[in-house]
């Protein structure tokens, strides 16, 4: 993405105010009231981008655990808790270098223009990505606007705004602290104040000319290499282990995992690597273990394990090859005293230099002795992965 993050920037009209409300029944003095406390003023700073705000605590939360995230820790861009530092005067040049170890991650841990719109609200605000998301907040505060009251759809706060229910929303939209700042009786203070100024004359049937509308599937990106590897790290990390290796290639493993995913956690049946997927993945618990396959026996483990399998029968192979060797090495010394045996025997041994045959027959069974703890340990690791869901 354009990390220049600049746009047409048009500024909002009068016009755009009653239009928006009407799309949800909202009057223009309730939005008034809203944009009053909620609003920044200005959707964009005096550069002409979008105003945001980079929240270092939720880069932390989204990224999980993982490289990218000790890695941000490492640069100062994400913390545990919020406040742990102060915000710098712009926070552009902070979410640029978010954006360098994970591009969708960053833009949705971002506070967004108008009203401040979370990038990882983009879903609930009408847009497919927090790239989409951004791309429209370029273009116009209307656009701002216009995800803002997807929002109080989204989170079913349309209906107290016409019915002034003002601690409701300023709860939902602040949270519970609200009353610190006291939003609510600010939004009312503000509602009375736009009652007794007259509105913009607006009629729907009109159809105004607003700002030209962005295109958002113009604007999804295709799913990166970056994003492919977060999600198969996750997967692995949460007990998805047929996902195979972190190579940033989505084939079959990963494919399978992220069936077996969605299908755990009551996502659409697919394969793919959506929003939807994203998010439920930072929220997901560990993959759950049956009971069956946490007790299963060895036997059992071996015929649906074809590496366990193979561990067993070089583990048995080694034992008798071993057992063979150390009874060839004991009648090695017997059969060199007999004399008429020995003679057929004592070739071959000459052959072999001047070693004594029972040395070599010992050799074996070292050999096998050591192939045979290898095995066993092999076994036993691959029956463990097994019942701990690392081996699927």
């Amino acid at each position: 993405m354009d990390t220049s993050f600049k746009g047409a920037a048009v500024r909002l009209q009068d016009i755009d105010i009653p239009r928006i409300g009407a799309e949800i029944g909202v009057g223009e003095d309730e939005l008034h009231a809203f944009m009053d406390v909620e609003a920044a003023g200005s959707g964009f700073d005096a550069a002409g981008r979008p105003k945001m705000l980079f929240e270092p605590h939720v880069f932390y939360r989204l990224l999980g655990k993982g490289m990218k995230r000790d890695a941000a820790v490492k640069a100062g861009l994400a913390y545990p808790k919020w406040g742990m530092k102060p915000y710098p005067k712009d926070s552009y040049p902070r979410l640029v270098k978010a954006m360098a170890i994970d591009e969708t991650i960053a833009l949705m841990a971002a506070s967004w223009g108008l009203t401040q719109i979370l990038g990882e609200n983009h879903r609930d605000a009408g847009y497919t990505s927090p790239q989409a998301l951004v791309t429209a907040f370029l273009a116009s505060e209307a656009n701002h606007l216009e995800a803002t009251v997807r929002l109080l759809v989204a989170w079913k706060i349309d209906d107290d705004l016409r019915a002034h229910r003002w601690p409701v929303i300023a709860r939902t939209w602040n949270g519970p602290g609200y009353k610190k700042n006291a939003y609510d009786t600010k939004m009312a203070a503000a509602f009375a104040k736009w009652q007794k100024i007259r509105d913009t004359p607006f009629s729907p049937a009109a159809d105004p000319v607003s700002a030209e509308p962005v295109s958002i599937a113009a604007v999804v990106p295709a799913v990166d290499k970056a994003t492919v590897e977060r999600v198969q790290q996750q997967l692995k990390d949460l007990g998805y282990t047929e996902v195979g290796g972190v190579d940033g290639k989505a084939g079959d493993f990963t494919a399978a995992a992220i069936r077996a995913f969605r299908s755990d956690n009551g996502l659409p049946a697919g394969d793919g690597i959506d929003d939807e997927l994203l998010l439920s993945l930072q929220k997901a618990k560990p993959r759950a273990i049956p009971a069956a396959r946490a007790d299963a026996r060895a036997d059992v483990v071996r015929d649906k394990v074809p590496e366990v399998k193979t561990n067993w029968l070089t583990k048995v192979g080694a034992f008798f090859t071993g057992i063979a060797a150390l009874i060839g090495s004991f009648f090695d010394g017997i059969i060199g005293n007999l004399g008429a045996a020995s003679g057929y025997i004592q070739p071959v041994k000459d052959a072999a230099g001047d070693v004594p045959g029972w040395v070599w027959m010992l050799a074996i069974a070292a050999v096998a002795g050591g192939l045979f703890l290898v095995a066993r340990h092999g076994e036993a690791k691959g029956v463990e992965a097994f019942k701990t869901g690392a081996r699927r």
